[in-house]
């Protein structure tokens, strides 16, 4: 035998080895190999045509089932059928769910008069700067009153529209209304890798956005079937909430409105960040950890009453009809609080405990998420890529492993260090742990997600949670509930009260930590395979057993938290809209030139860039200013042409136009001057034959195409593109369908 046949052979002995010692741990596989596959394909740079994703599905299926027909007996070919398999369904359900969706229609580029039905009402926020955001409604059914689009069909996708300051009209859910609006399609990423709004767009069934230019009017009210039903659910929220916003005014009422109706449109941004950098954001994301205590109330106050009543407890099965009570307690609070990602996870896990109660067999909360994990990727595969199915489920996953981990620990040693301890010592101990791993475990494992999604880690979670989740779970959810019973007798007064003075505690909790040194780290963008390691090592770290866990898990963990310091940072930033020009300093992020989404775009390259944003004022850009900092030298207003700017970078020359009326004739020797010698041009119009000899070409017109670039300096020269061909992508100048039908044929 040869010498690499036989390392080969050993080398698939110690994996067989480590299989048998998964055991049934396997079978947990199934939801990470459906949601590679549809990872795998949501994230092709290029849409391929739907006859070769079924070809590939196919193919993935019979490779699966042909190595699973012939090595049935050998557990490593059982192993590679199945990856087959689950790629292949996961590939076959993103391909499905993509062209299940409506096209994204042509919205008009100017104001129209348009007719819709209130969906949802968002109401009136404050800014972090003293500025207030209107009231904002999303409409369906939209029609355009347009001469040219009256006999079009109304929008199969929503509207969200932004009213007037000044306008006070009544509005409630499922009113026929009129406004005059400017709308504007979804906006594209700011940077390659960045959030994609238009795929967001896409898959919630929204169209685009608009202002207000005139008055509502109200037409009425039409609703039937279905659409009743949904609307009705959507009042009661609507009611609940302003009730509640009656008795608890300000950040109080819109934090209990999140965590009893899930209206989570009316929190202050200033809230929601002293939430974020504390560590308690999911806190105001309605989840397992809210559902959780809600069935655990339920459940534990229907057995205590069925227990005391002795002809119940003599004939009946309380606690199965306890745990259906608590389940179906559970399902109306999902219902209730808008039926999020998280909460649906943990609704769904609850249903697997509740069948194993039932059935008399144990419950495995592992496999309960796995149950859950793949039923919401059949569904709806495309939540794969958010923010809320990732941080979901890699928290529940770490709380499960980590408290197997901890329990196994606690029988080991806890006879020498806590059996010898008093009663409450004893308790407080056992249960500090408790906390404590919980707040280690899930923040440890959201970290990861957290600075791929919003640039950030928080350093302080551990010690908010230890506070806050226990206020959470005995004080604010308890009186949260009391008061939904107790508001069709409206008496939910005082159950209230005592929920707002425990909200406040923690939103002084939150607004504290959020002050304290260092509590928000800026992290640079990480990779989407730096995101995918990350996710594969916490699974792998999670589900695997034996020798190969730890290592091979912390491993993979590293690398992907590493990888925003390994990926080479982007010299210059172009925006989407061919306007606005960002130069990465040192310590610092140089902005030039203004467009209307300018807020938007530096918030996401100084997040991106892990760096403060410093906007250069036009007045600067006069009278030949020079800007130095470090290695970096930038020189405006010179040459005669006061909206010029030479960049000298790392050996190269980058010249950067602010305007198009200096391509005048009378400059063109001055141009032709300045291209010399430069290896990149960047203008924010087009450039024409400007520069024509220069290598690397960058204005208004590639950002019409291309969308936002990247451009990196060392070595060559180089740009990478953030705009992708795919059926979510709008075509170049943020066009779509049209609505217009097409003309006829003469």
């Amino acid at each position: 035998m040869k010498p690499y046949v036989r390392y080969i052979r050993s080398f698939i002995d110690i994996i067989e080895q480590q299989l048998l010692i998964q055991q049934r741990q396997l079978i947990l596989w199934v939801p990470v190999g459906i949601a590679l596959g549809a990872a795998f394909f949501f994230n092709l740079p290029w849409e391929i045509p739907r006859w070769i994703g079924l070809g590939i599905f196919s193919f993935l299926l019979c490779i699966g089932c042909f190595v699973l027909a012939i090595g049935w007996n050998w557990l490593l070919a059982r192993l590679c059928g199945g990856g087959c398999i689950a790629l292949a369904i996961g590939n076959i359900l993103a391909l499905q769910v993509l062209y299940a969706q409506p096209p994204m229609p042509e919205l008009p580029r100017r104001a129209v008069v348009l007719s819709g039905t209130v969906q949802k009402i968002l109401l009136a926020q404050s800014l972090v700067n003293g500025k207030t955001l209107p009231r904002r409604v999303v409409l369906s059914g939209v029609r355009f009153q347009d001469y040219l689009m009256r006999e079009t069909p109304p929008l199969s996708r929503t509207l969200f529209v932004r009213l007037r300051k000044e306008d006070k009209i009544s509005l409630s859910l499922g009113d026929q209304i009129r406004v005059r609006a400017l709308l504007r399609s979804p906006p594209f990423p700011a940077f390659s890798g960045g959030r994609d709004r238009q795929f967001e767009a896409w898959f919630n069934n929204e169209a685009g956005s608009g202002i207000a230019l005139s008055t509502v009017q109200v037409l009425g009210q039409q609703r039937q079937g279905w659409e009743r039903i949904a609307t009705g659910l959507a009042r009661l929220r609507s009611d609940i909430g302003c009730r509640i916003r009656a008795v608890l005014h300000g950040s109080v009422g819109n934090v209990a409105a999140i965590l009893l109706v899930g209206q989570t449109s009316n929190l202050s941004p200033s809230v929601r960040e002293d939430f974020a950098e504390s560590g308690l954001a999911h806190l105001l994301a309605v989840a397992g950890l809210h559902l959780g205590i809600v069935m655990a109330i339920v459940m534990e106050v229907s057995r205590f009453c069925l227990a005391s009543w002795e002809y119940a407890a003599l004939r009946f099965p309380c606690k199965i009809f306890s745990a259906l009570l608590a389940l179906i307690a559970g399902g109306a609070y999902v219902l209730l609080t808008g039926e999020h990602l998280p909460a649906q996870r943990g609704w769904l896990m609850a249903s697997i405990v509740f069948l194993a109660l039932v059935i008399g067999r144990r419950g495995s909360p592992m496999r309960g998420l796995a149950w859950a994990a793949c039923v919401l990727l059949v569904f709806s595969p495309q939540v794969v890529i958010s923010v809320a199915f990732q941080m979901s489920m890699v928290a529940v996953m770490a709380l499960i492993a980590g408290y197997e981990s901890i329990n196994n620990f606690m029988k080991t040693h806890r006879a020498e260090w806590i059996l010898q301890r008093s009663a409450p010592t004893r308790w407080i101990v056992q249960h500090g742990i408790e906390l404590i791993s919980a707040s280690l475990f899930a923040g440890l494992a959201t970290m990861p997600v957290i600075m791929a999604h919003f640039g950030a880690i928080e350093p302080y979670f551990i010690l908010a949670n230890l506070i806050a989740v226990p206020i959470m779970a005995v004080w604010i959810m308890p009186a949260g509930l009391i008061a939904l019973c107790l508001m069709p007798f409206h008496g939910a007064g005082s159950a209230l009260w005592i929920m707002g003075e425990g909200i406040r505690l923690v939103l002084e909790l939150a607004h504290g930590v959020a002050n304290w040194t260092g509590a928000r780290l800026p992290v640079p963008h990480m990779p989407g395979w730096g995101l995918l390691a990350s996710l594969l090592g916490i699974c792998w770290l999670c589900l695997w057993r034996g020798a190969w866990r730890w290592r091979v898990g912390f491993i993979v963990l590293a690398l992907g938290c590493l990888s925003p310091w390994c990926r080479q940072q982007p010299d210059i930033l172009f925006d989407p809209t061919g306007q606005m020009i960002g130069i990465r300093g040192k310590g610092v992020l140089y902005v030039l030139g203004h467009s209307y989404a300018e807020r938007r775009v530096e918030q996401a390259w100084a997040q991106a860039l892990a760096l403060p944003v410093k906007r250069i004022p036009v007045q600067a850009l006069k009278g030949n200013k020079v800007f130095n900092a470090s290695q970096t030298l930038l020189q405006c207003g010179g040459q005669k042409l006061s909206s010029t700017c030479v960049l000298r970078r790392d050996g190269k020359t980058i010249l950067i136009f602010l305007q198009n009326k200096q391509f005048d004739n009378d400059n063109q020797e001055t141009l032709e001057t300045l291209c010399q010698g430069v290896e990149v041009v960047i203008s924010v119009e087009t450039l024409g034959r400007v520069c024509a000899k220069v290598p690397l070409r960058v204005d208004r017109s590639s950002a019409w195409w291309n969308g936002a670039q990247e451009i990196f300096l060392k070595g060559i020269p180089s740009i990478e593109k953030a705009q992708q061909e795919r059926l979510w992508v709008l075509r170049p100048g943020e066009h779509a369908t049209p609505l217009l039908p097409m003309a006829e044929a003469e």
